[in-house]
């Protein structure tokens, strides 16, 4: 009985393979963090559209979603799914640029774009002390950002001009949620290198 089907021992585990994945957050919020200040440049008058977009599909995109596919793959749900995402919102602004571009958008569409990543980014912003000081000051400027772009599209929408100063403001607020953007990459690149807290984050 005691060879009986269901009482042999089980099987030895096959030896896991040793991870081979290194960190993907310097790659990812190098990526958000540098397309996002070309946007706010953009935003506030200093700079044309063109080098937004190129941007948008390779780093702030394409790289993104690799490092977001890295993170998942570790085991990460937080950054993968964060990655992920925001390499597909800038995907889907450059289209959304040339739908513009097109004239088949207006600032109604472009406000309700923002105000869903509005809510994305609230999502994010609930879980992201968990994750440093650092994190947590991407996602609360991010989330900030998102409030101002919706505002002012829907008053582009509605025909309602805006001053330059406005534009001004909003473009320095998204940069200074890049530059966050990139303080934490800094860190997260600088600490792995030297196995050490350098630039607390």
């Amino acid at each position: 009985m005691e060879t009986a089907h269901g009482m042999q021992d089980a099987p030895p585990k096959p030896p896991e393979k040793p991870e081979w994945w290194a960190s993907s957050a310097t790659l990812g919020l190098l990526g958000f963090g540098m397309t996002t200040i070309l946007a706010g440049l953009q935003t506030g008058g200093w700079i044309g559209l063109g080098s937004v977009l190129s941007m948008a599909i390779f780093y702030g995109g394409i790289a993104q979603v690799i490092a977001g596919l890295i993170a998942l793959r570790k085991g990460n749900m937080f950054a993968g799914s964060a990655f992920l995402g925001y390499g597909a919102f800038w995907l889907a602004f450059n289209q959304l640029a040339s739908y513009l571009g097109a004239g088949t958008a207006n600032g109604y569409d472009v406000a309700a774009f923002t105000f869903v990543w509005f809510l994305v980014t609230v999502t994010y912003l609930l879980s992201a002390p968990k994750h440093g000081w650092g994190i947590t000051a991407v996602f609360l400027t991010l989330t900030i950002a998102f409030i101002l772009l919706t505002v002012m599209w829907w008053d582009i929408g509605a025909g309602t001009p805006l001053s330059t100063t406005v534009d001004k403001v909003i473009g320095g607020e998204i940069i200074l949620t890049g530059l966050l953007a990139y303080l934490v990459a800094t860190a997260d690149l600088t600490n792995w290198n030297y196995g050490r807290r350098i630039i607390p984050v």
